[in-house]
C-alpha cells in the first residue's frame, strides 16, 4: 500500500534512471514551454538544465547513503519546480516577481510533473517484469533427475529480459552490486571462482529470491548463507566469513542485521 513516509524504491533513484528523468524532462518541458509561454530564451533552457542535473546528481549521491520517503522526494521535485520558475522571472520579468511567481510556479509544475510521473510508471513496470523474468528453476520439469545440488537453478536476466546466467544455487557464494550492475561471484564445475557481471538491480535480485539461501546484507551484497562458515563481532557490526579460501569477508550492515542472525541460527 502507497504510503508518503514509505522509501521510494531504488529503481527511479539510479544513474540511467535520474539521466532518463532528466533527458525527457527536458524534452517535454521544451515543447511545453514553447506552446504555454512566451519563449524564454536559450540562456533560461541552458540554466535550468544545470538545476536539474545538480539536483539530481544531489539526489543521486544522497539516495546512495538513505533513500528518501515518498514525501521528501515530492518536496524535491516541487523545489525543483520553485527554482525553475524564480529563474524564468529573474530572467523575464524581475520587477513582476511577485504577481507572476504563482503563475510561473503553476507552468513549471505542468512542464516537470508529467515526465516524473512517465518514467516512474515505466521504470516501475520494467521492474516488475525484470522481477516476473527472475526465476527459480527448481520447479520447472527436467529429463534431469533431482537432487538437492542440481535441482535449485538461480537463473539471471538483465533488464532488457535477456537470460544471462543460469547457475546451480549450490555454486553461487555471493553477488556484489556495482552501481547499475551486479557482479555473481560463483563456482564452476572446476571448482575454479570465477565472476560474471551483468546489468540488473540487487533489489531485483533479493525480491525475486526471498524464499532462497540468499539473504541481503548490506546495500551492496547478498550472500548465500549455505556457504557462510562463520558469523563474527567486528566492533559495531558482524562479518560473515564463507568456506572458500581466499575470499574477503563480506560485511554486515544493521539495516540487514536481524535477518541474516535469524537466518544464521536457523540454520
Amino acid at each position: 500500500m502507497f504510503s508518503l513516509s514509505g522509501k521510494v524504491p531504488g529503481y527511479l533513484l539510479g544513474k540511467y534512471q535520474m539521466t532518463a528523468i532528466v533527458v525527457f524532462t527536458l524534452l517535454f518541458a521544451t515543447v511545453f514551454i514553447l506552446l504555454a509561454v512566451p519563449y524564454p530564451g536559450n540562456t533560461f533552457f541552458i540554466l535550468a538544465t544545470l538545476i536539474l542535473v545538480l539536483s539530481r546528481f544531489i539526489l543521486y549521491r544522497v539516495s546512495r547513503r538513505s533513500a528518501p520517503t515518498y514525501l521528501k522526494y515530492i518536496v524535491w521535485c516541487l523545489l525543483e519546480a520553485v527554482f525553475i520558475s524564480l529563474l524564468y522571472i529573474f530572467l523575464k520579468s524581475p520587477e513582476k516577481c511577485f504577481q507572476i511567481l504563482g503563475d510561473a510556479f503553476v507552468k513549471a509544475v505542468f512542464a516537470l510533473a508529467p515526465p516524473h510521473l512517465i518514467a516512474g510508471l515505466y521504470f516501475s513496470l520494467q521492474e516488475k517484469d525484470n522481477v516476473i523474468r527472475l526465476m527459480n528453476y527448481g520447479n520447472v520439469v527436467s529429463d534431469e533427475t533431482f537432487t538437492p545440488q542440481s535441482g535449485q537453478k538461480i537463473t539471471l536476466f538483465d533488464n532488457s529480459g535477456v537470460m544471462k546466467l543460469s547457475i546451480t544455487a549450490a555454486n553461487l557464494y555471493y553477488i556484489e552490486s556495482d552501481d547499475n550492475y551486479i557482479k555473481v561471484w560463483y563456482r564452476d564445475n572446476d571448482g575454479m571462482l570465477k565472476q560474471y557481471m551483468l546489468r540488473c538491480k540487487l533489489k531485483t535480485v533479493e525480491e525475486s529470491f526471498a524464499d532462497s539461501d540468499l539473504v541481503r546484507c548490506h546495500r551492496k551484497y547478498i550472500v548465500n548463507m549455505s556457504h557462510v562458515e562463520v558469523l563474527y563481532r567486528v566492533k559495531d557490526s558482524y562479518e560473515l566469513r564463507l568456506d572458500i579460501d581466499g575470499m574477503d569477508p563480506i560485511p554486515v550492515t544493521k539495516t540487514y542485521e536481524s535477518s541474516v542472525l535469524a537466518r544464521f541460527n536457523s540454520r
